[in-house]
């Protein structure tokens, strides 16, 4: 399909993606949106709006406000899928983060909601050994409950996932190792075929409800570039996040790329909701800003 062409389809399925999903009012679902043009910090949020930089995941209370100052993540103007883009520049121990609760939409149970996001990178040839999550959500501990999206570490080509870890008790009673258990076993949804590239930008949507239920009625599903991948059901998605004011929004952890337009709402949305996201001229701006 040709450049023209392609962008005439996606035009078409916005138009009439948005008309279709207007009454679910997007709008009034959104939490959160940094678009990383004129600066880190984000555009729209319930919550604090600034970014920090802890010199490490155990001292996110003593951080400092704006990226690190060494450089390994700093605005790329004019990068981004829209505007400029948060680009990350090799591993670092230092995480940069946005505080919780009310920045990822965090409610004691049931709760739902979605996180929108655009990666450019070649996961063969750019990133570092290990695991790298491009976003988390996360409490004082990992074994408290997180949720998130990765590359492997030692598959080639890497394996892309979504997952939802409750306490280990919930998801990994035994303790087995990860990488040894079935697809079956682990709450998450895994991507084996590449989908990323240097080249172009991906489009990530992840959805997540009755998170803190009690019940195994837990559930996830993964979208890229406004399609549906797979679906991760039928857990009990406890997490004990005793204190939400440990909450974050962490991003670029291990990982060396551009992230751009990262937005998360406060409900699970559907696969036309994902679509019309996926195809808005400006991205999530659009939602919350005027036309210019």
């Amino acid at each position: 399909m040709n450049a023209s062409l392609r962008f005439s389809v996606v035009l078409f399925a916005f138009v009439v993606g948005f008309a279709a999903v207007r009454g679910a009012d997007l709008r009034d679902a959104l939490v959160f949106h940094a678009p990383f043009d004129a600066s880190a910090d984000a555009a729209f949020a319930r919550g604090d709006r600034r970014v920090f930089t802890a010199v490490d995941r155990a001292k996110r209370d003593a951080a400092a406000p704006g990226l690190p100052s060494d450089g390994t993540a700093r605005l790329a103007s004019g990068a981004g899928r829209f505007g400029g883009a948060l680009e990350f520049r090799g591993a670092t121990k230092q995480q940069v983060f946005f505080r919780g609760p009310a920045n990822v939409g965090f409610v004691a149970g049931p709760w739902s909601g979605s996180v929108s996001l655009w990666l450019r990178l070649d996961p063969d040839r750019d990133l570092a050994p290990g695991y790298c999550d491009p976003f988390q959500f996360v409490g004082a501990k990992w074994g408290d409950g997180a949720l998130f999206v990765e590359f492997t570490k030692d598959h080639n080509p890497r394996h892309f996932r979504y997952g939802i870890f409750p306490v280990t008790k919930f998801w990994n009673p035994q303790n087995k190792k990860l990488e040894e258990m079935a697809d079956t076993e682990r709450p998450m949804v895994p991507v084996r075929r590449p989908i990323f590239g240097r080249d172009r930008w991906t489009h990530i949507l992840v959805t997540f409800a009755n998170l803190n239920s009690g019940r195994a009625d837990g559930r996830g599903a993964l979208y890229v570039d406004g399609e549906r991948i797979g679906a991760s059901e039928g857990w009990n998605h406890t997490f004990n996040w005793a204190d939400p004011a440990q909450t974050a929004l962490t991003l670029g952890l291990n990982y060396t790329g551009l992230i751009d337009d990262v937005a998360i709402f406060d409900r699970e949305l559907t696969a036309a909701e994902a679509r019309v996201i996926f195809a808005l001229p400006r991205g999530i701006a659009q939602l919350h800003s005027p036309q210019p």
